[in-house]
């Protein structure tokens, strides 16, 4: 069986790792490599010092594959720790997006009245648009977007996921 054809799974990959050049591509060059995308990814500094980021990863692909890419990651030297929140445990997964919306009239009403259903924020107005802020799970962001195609969707800008273990515990 080709490795492409196995059960391929969502996981999220949260990773430290120390602010250096090129560690970044270094990190995509193992996905690229084995054939996967990388479906959303986030970085950020979490250090006072800026010596150390987050970087969260979402892809797709089977089991296996994901352990090698795992492992490969761990032995980068600049990467600290590797997490695989989708088989560590309960976890809090977030993303936000800001959704163009064109209209007027019923499409204008029925944009507002969705929004409010998903808690979205208007962050800006004019006579024929918006700009909504919504956060969430990408499920839930791909949802809203769905619906806003059919009232007027302009475009939409997304963060990519952001994710934390549950509990006390760093992960």
């Amino acid at each position: 069986m080709h490795i492409h054809e196995e059960q391929s799974e969502r996981h999220v990959l949260s990773l430290t790792v120390s602010n250096e050049a090129g560690i970044l591509a270094r990190i995509a060059g193992l996905f690229t490599a084995r054939g996967y995308n990388i479906d959303s990814l986030t970085v950020a500094d979490i250090t006072d010092d800026h010596a150390i980021s987050r970087i969260t990863i979402v892809t797709n692909g089977p089991p296996k594959v994901i352990d090698q890419i795992i492992a490969q990651l761990d032995r980068l030297v600049p990467v600290h720790k590797v997490t695989d929140l989708t088989d560590a445990g309960p976890f809090v997964e977030r993303e936000l997006a800001l959704v163009k919306v064109a209209g007027t009239g019923d499409h204008r009403i029925e944009a507002l009245r969705l929004a409010d259903v998903f808690r979205a924020k208007v962050v800006d107005t004019t006579i024929e648009s918006f700009i909504f802020e919504i956060t969430g799970t990408t499920e839930k962001i791909d949802n809203f977007v769905g619906l806003m195609r059919q009232v007027g969707l302009v475009e939409v800008g997304r963060t990519g996921v952001a994710g934390l273990i549950r509990g006390k515990e760093p992960a």
